[in-house]
């Protein structure tokens, strides 16, 4: 399943909307859920790649190491589906 974390935020903002719940409160659940998914992902990367495969081995700051950030992790799955969704939530709000 790639690139499916745009749809799931939309499907999720829209939802919330029909189910007459404020689709900014929609927005922030999944942003913040998108972001400390890839943050966990980021620190296993760290832990793989960096780290000897052992977690005791990584330090605290292991999930903000730039080296285990790519743009995929960065841009497609936690920044684009913030932005596309915020987009929806806003003409939700604004518009309708």
């Amino acid at each position: 399943m790639k690139y499916t974390h745009i749809p799931i935020s939309c499907a999720a903002v829209l939802a919330a909307f029909l189910l007459g719940v404020n689709p900014w409160l929609a927005w922030l659940i999944m942003a913040v859920f998108w972001a400390s998914h890839e943050w966990t992902q980021a620190e296993y990367r760290w832990i793989e790649n960096l780290g000897t495969g052992k977690r005791e081995s990584m330090p605290w700051w292991g999930g903000f190491d730039p080296r285990v950030w790519g743009f995929k992790s960065l841009v497609l799955d936690m920044f684009a589906p913030a932005v596309v969704s915020a987009g929806l939530a806003w003409v939700l709000v604004e518009h309708l």
